[in-house]
């Protein structure tokens, strides 16, 4: 025989609201399978886990270009070698970006396919022309005879923006894949978890360059 529910809690039992239950478009319920918290607040915890991590690590990199900043060995430094105009179009390129990439999240919720995908797809692109600039500018300073191996701070100039390019690269590859998965499996309720995380992802690359730009571009230019 079984228990009689309480009302309230029969009331709750429907409710996709209540904590731990989590239901998608489809009428799936996203619950974990410890039934407490949903995947959707599991996965978006680990992930943020995954980005402060992230963060750490690049401020290391902030920390250690700080230290070298004066170490020019008498060759050039950051005012004679940034170019404020390439790094305007880089970083229209990427802030951009990141608006395209919203836009792609909230077509995503409304599950318009055709609009998810252009708005990756132009995401996609303007995260190609930010590293196409910044693989020019690589390539130009090289040439110049200001590589890596020339100073101590043009080492923690390559390996700190080189960081950051990698992890640009690492989203598109990431967003292509994202593209492939909603064309052929739509918006299910574990596409939509990835497409969550790499939103996340992006848009602290954004915040990531916000800083690198102002402490090493424009304070270096200054200087």
């Amino acid at each position: 025989m079984t228990a009689p529910v309480a009302p309230r809690a029969e009331a709750n039992m429907g409710d996709p609201y209540v904590l731990g239950r989590n239901v998608n478009a489809g009428g799936e319920e996203d619950r974990s399978e410890g039934g407490g918290a949903s995947k959707s607040i599991v996965t978006l915890y680990g992930f943020w886990i995954f980005l402060l991590s992230d963060i750490v690590m690049f401020s290391g990199f902030f920390a250690s270009y700080a230290v070298l900043v004066g170490a020019t060995a008498g060759g050039p430094d950051g005012s004679s070698l940034f170019e404020l105009t390439r790094i305007k179009l880089e970083t229209g390129c990427l802030l951009l970006s990141s608006y395209t990439c919203g836009m792609s999240a909230i077509a995503a919720t409304r599950r318009t396919l055709a609009l998810t995908e252009i708005w990756l797809l132009v995401t996609g692109l303007l995260g190609a022309g930010f590293l196409g600039l910044e693989l020019q500018e690589f390539a130009k300073l090289i040439a110049q005879g200001a590589g890596p191996q020339r100073s101590a701070f043009l080492s923690g100039f390559f390996a700190l923006v080189g960081c950051h390019g990698v992890h640009v690269v690492a989203g598109l590859l990431w967003l292509g894949t994202m593209m492939a998965q909603i064309w052929v499996k739509g918006f299910r309720a574990d596409v939509m978890r990835r497409l969550m995380c790499f939103s996340l992802f992006w848009h602290a690359l954004d915040i990531i360059w916000v800083a690198l730009i102002t402490i090493v571009y424009l304070m270096g230019h200054a200087r």
